[in-house]
């Protein structure tokens, strides 16, 4: 499942480009996976491609789409209003992937009623009556650490179960609730460590060849 996306959006990529068709090996490289893995993916959702021609990479789109639940809309609801949740509600790629941001929620009362990516800030003492109206699905969290906990119960006593986390805390949920982190600065501290390790490989490298 968790490589799905990663296949749905090489597709995306090559329909943008107006590829029709496309091989397991040619998909397999844009993705970045072996083709024999990705094979055996997409033979889980009953696409087995035609032998010579490869898949048809619309109908792959489709597939997976479905597979993922993209092919109904979700609606969002993005609570803290700062850069990152700014970034968030203007970005252009989540309709066209099937999640609807609906609403935006602060509880700094300056940006309260501002009207961001077409949407109208509310306050967030409305976060429940909020979820309720539009239905939400998934809820984001880009607050800060200090607030995240207490938004997320919320979310939760108002129904919502899937969560997208930005805030750089270990958010406690009850079971049957779904909650995926996204935390940028370890994403930093991990390629800083595969640096230090190149680095240290190529110091080896040079000290050998001076000797």
């Amino acid at each position: 499942m968790a490589r799905l996306p990663v296949y749905l959006r090489a597709l995306h990529a090559l329909a943008e480009r107006g590829v029709a068709t496309v091989s397991s090996e040619e998909l397999a490289s844009v993705a970045g996976v072996n083709s024999a893995k990705l094979r055996k993916d997409l033979s889980h959702l009953g696409s087995y491609g035609t032998r010579g021609v490869g898949y048809d990479v619309e109908y792959l789109i489709y597939q997976i789409s479905r597979e993922l639940g993209l092919t109904q809309d979700w609606a969002v609801a993005i609570v803290g209003v700062g850069n990152l949740g700014r970034a968030l509600a203007n970005y252009g790629g989540f309709a066209s992937r099937g999640f609807r941001i609906a609403a935006l929620l602060e509880a700094d009362t300056s940006i309260v009623g501002s009207r961001i990516a077409g949407l109208a800030v509310e306050h967030i003492d409305k976060l429940e009556a909020t979820v309720k109206q539009h239905g939400v699905s998934i809820g984001v969290i880009a607050t800060p650490a200090a607030a995240a906990q207490q938004v997320c119960d919320r979310f939760v006593a108002a129904g919502v179960t899937s969560v997208l986390n930005f805030a750089p805390v270990v958010l406690t949920v009850p079971e049957g609730v779904d909650v995926r982190k996204v935390d940028l600065s370890i994403e930093l501290q991990i390629l800083a460590f595969h640096e230090q390790r190149k680095s240290g490989a190529e110091r080896e490298w040079i000290q050998a060849v001076d000797a």
